[in-house]
This record gives C-alpha cells, sequence and structure tokens, in this order.
C-alpha cells in the first residue's frame, strides 16, 4: 500500500471518529480513504433528525476526495472504524457507491472493538454490483 500500511489507515479511520455527529444514534463511524498519491481522506457519519438525510463515513470521504479533485480509479484502500463487537461493514448504499468510483480488487479494512483488522476486497464486499446502466 502506497505510503502507509494497513494498521496506520485504520487508526486513521479510529481518531475521525470523534468528529462525527451522531446526536441520535451515538454510533460513531469515522473512514479513511487512501489515494493513489499518498493522501489520506477521513470521513465520518453525520447524522439528522431525518435519518434519510444522514450520510455515512465511507460517502463522506468519497464525496470529500471528489470534491477535492479527485476522480475514479483514484482511490486504494478504505478503513472503516466503529466501536462494534464483530467488523463493521459499509452499508450496501455505501458499497454501490464505493463500486462506482473504486476498483473491485480495492482494499478494504474492517476493525471491531478489539482493534482487529480484517482485509476484504471490494468485490468479497459486493461480488455482484450493479455497474453499468443496461437500458
Amino acid at each position: 500500500m502506497d505510503h502507509m500500511n494497513k494498521e496506520q489507515l485504520m487508526e486513521s479511520a479510529r481518531n475521525s471518529k470523534g468528529n462525527a455527529y451522531v446526536p441520535y444514534s451515538k454510533f460513531p463511524v469515522g473512514a479513511a480513504l487512501l489515494l493513489n498519491d499518498g493522501t489520506v481522506i477521513n470521513g465520518v457519519n453525520v447524522e439528522n433528525v431525518s435519518f434519510g438525510a444522514t450520510n455515512c463515513a465511507e460517502r463522506t470521504a468519497i464525496f470529500t476526495a471528489v470534491a477535492n479533485g479527485y476522480k475514479k480509479g483514484d482511490f486504494t484502500a478504505i478503513a472503516v472504524a466503529g466501536d462494534t463487537a464483530d467488523f463493521l461493514p459499509p452499508c450496501s448504499i455505501c458499497r454501490q457507491v464505493l463500486v462506482e468510483f473504486c476498483s473491485p480488487d480495492m482494499l478494504v479494512y474492517l476493525t471491531n472493538e478489539k482493534k482487529e483488522i480484517l482485509e476484504l476486497t471490494l468485490k468479497d464486499l459486493l461480488p455482484h454490483a450493479f455497474t453499468n446502466l443496461d437500458m
């Protein structure tokens, strides 16, 4: 992995959780997105009283990268951290957004409250991804 190992990337995700806006669920999630140039962009979940307006940490990181000029294919890995007994995977909406911007072989790191790290690829998370409009 460019400029950063999985433990460092996960630590960045864990550290970002403190910035989450979670007044309703009290469930902070942090994400750290590694770009091809070595840049790390963090994301957190941002809740809203209208729950459909809530944004997850993974999408916050991806959308921030896009807003900063990064493009499809610029993404190397993502780490997702929450305080859960089991490994915390991205929700299905976040998985679909990851598929839009990232290679099926992109590394995805998940953690749990014991700070163990599970290493997957995006295609492991979403093996039959919706990848184009078949119209």
